[in-house]
């Protein structure tokens, strides 16, 4: 696939990309709505403090760690159209709540929920795999992603123009999240008659259990409880923090740990369910997968999209308070860092398709987001302000495109799975994110940046240690396993009964 291909909207595959980074976009501004707005916010609601918006930020990205594990089996039943056209129009719910909330409460509750908002991002990765061939996958995915994860930097860029001089007053920035949400609603009726699942004939391949990601060996599997963990088992930092603000008492701070913890058991349970049958029976040479490769990639996502949905989240205050700029200007500024996506994210994956080596251009790019984030780390209001863009763009590069790598890898770990894998990682961004917000509300801008800078580098020693190469990551079509096709014939089979059945 050529770049100039993007052009060629007559083609069923093209024009169904950029129905779904549109789709992405939509969201994204959504979900990022609040950090421009948010010096505004504080303007206007007297009774909010530095503290509540940064306790936001973390709700911003905290339910979106199960909510992508629960979009994954979704898709794997429903498909991609279905779920991203009802994921949209249910998160403007709480978006305009969160517009027109008085309480603090309020707020607090309808961040949470938005938050889901992040799985988005696996539903779109899902229907690009389903319509692009293993060799385009990479250019694919990362335009997909580049482009939509410009609805951040969009927002930045619009928001606080629209608040203050679309509508005005101490409730502009109220009403400019409103609007943003209704878009998002319609956006996501009209997807629905818009899009179909993969082209004519597609075989959508689906997991035997969507309950559960099956693996290879035991092995694997006590490695998949140990990574499946800390994907609910990360909301308890959430809690904790509420309870530490005194938002919430003791009591129910123990409540929230047992549901955690109730989660977090069903989902081992479901584990050892989905898979003990299969690896008892013994899985076949072909239909096996390296689950290492999958952790590794876990690994990139925390520390590369993780980061940045940690430092969207922050950057328009830091550049707002280290430079004494208005809240208008440090949001341009800092939109620069989610407005590289528009080149490096799909560079990334067009990299991965062009080297012949996807392995070694995720390596490439972690080491690189390791340098980009330690030089932020050394920025202060005594730095030019050019050059400190300057750094912020560099380091954008590298962290977009090793988010681009990262999902040119995963639709040829295992196609069958590529909607629980991706759920998997996309989740490990979040899970990330929170992590490192939780981890800014007690450091300095400056401490922050070298954090991050330490994520990435352990995770480039994850993946030199476990990271492989996919066999099938250039071929012309997807891998079929014969358990592939077991499957495809069963469900062939079950159709025809039900058809007889209804004709009879």
């Amino acid at each position: 696939m050529k770049v100039a291909d993007v052009f060629r909207v007559r083609n069923p595959e093209i024009r169904a990309l950029h129905l779904t980074w549109i789709a992405f976009f939509i969201t994204f501004y959504v979900w990022f709505n609040m950090a421009p707005l948010a010096s505004s916010m504080l303007k206007s609601v007297d009774w909010l403090t530095k503290d509540d918006i940064r306790l936001f930020a973390i709700c911003n990205v905290a339910l979106t760690i199960p909510a992508r594990i629960i979009v994954g089996m979704a898709l794997d039943r429903f498909g991609p159209r279905r779920v991203f056209s009802v994921l949209m129009v249910l998160m403007a719910i709480p978006a305009l709540v969160f517009a027109f909330g008085t309480t603090m409460m309020q707020l607090l509750v309808s961040r949470l929920v938005l938050s889901s908002i992040g799985a988005s991002f696996v539903v779109g990765i899902h229907m690009t795999a389903m319509w692009f061939k293993p060799r385009d996958i990479g250019f694919a995915e990362g335009f997909y992603a580049g482009w939509g994860n410009f609805g951040s930097a969009a927002a930045a860029i619009s928001l606080p123009t629209i608040a203050l001089h679309m509508y005005g007053g101490e409730d502009g920035w109220r009403w400019a999240i409103a609007q943003s949400a209704i878009f998002m609603a319609a956006y996501g009726v009209y997807y629905w008659f818009a899009i179909t699942d993969g082209p004519v004939g597609t075989v959508h391949r689906k997991p035997r259990k969507a309950i559960a990601l099956e693996v290879s060996s035991w092995g694997d599997m006590v490695k998949l409880i140990l990574w499946t963990i800390p994907l609910v088992g990360v909301l308890g930092i959430l809690v904790w923090r509420i309870e530490s603000m005194g938002y919430i008492g003791r009591t129910g701070a123990l409540i929230c740990y047992g549901i955690i913890a109730a989660i977090v058991v069903y989902q081992i349970i479901q584990i050892l369910r989905v898979n003990i049958p299969i690896l008892k029976k013994g899985v076949p040479e072909d239909d096996k997968y390296p689950f290492n490769s999958v952790a590794a990639l876990n690994s990139t996502y925390f520390a590369n999209f993780g980061a940045e949905l940690a430092v969207v989240s922050m950057l328009p205050m830091f550049f707002e308070e280290t430079w004494s700029l208005n809240a208008a200007a440090a949001g341009l500024i800092a939109a620069s860092f989610a407005f590289v996506n528009l080149l490096a994210r799909p560079m990334g994956g067009l990299v991965s398709d062009r080297m012949g080596n996807r392995r070694f251009v995720m390596l490439s790019y972690m080491f690189g987001i390791s340098i980009g984030f330690a030089l932020m780390g050394f920025m202060n209001s005594s730095w030019p302000l050019i050059i400190a863009v300057a750094i912020t763009v560099f380091t954008s590069f590298f962290v977009q495109g090793a988010e681009g790598a990262t999902f040119g890898i995963i639709p040829s770990i295992k196609r069958r799975l590529t909607g629980q894998i991706s759920g998997m990682a996309g989740a490990y961004g979040n899970v990330g994110a929170v992590v490192y917000l939780t981890i800014f509300t007690f450091v300095t801008p400056t401490q922050f940046f070298y954090i991050i800078a330490a994520g990435a580098f352990i995770s480039w020693v994850l993946c030199l240690m476990w990271l492989k190469e996919p066999e099938s990551g250039f071929a012309e079509e997807y891998q079929v396993s014969s358990v592939d096709l077991q499957i495809e014939e069963e469900e062939r089979k079950k159709q025809a009964a039900a058809a007889a059945a209804a004709s009879g």
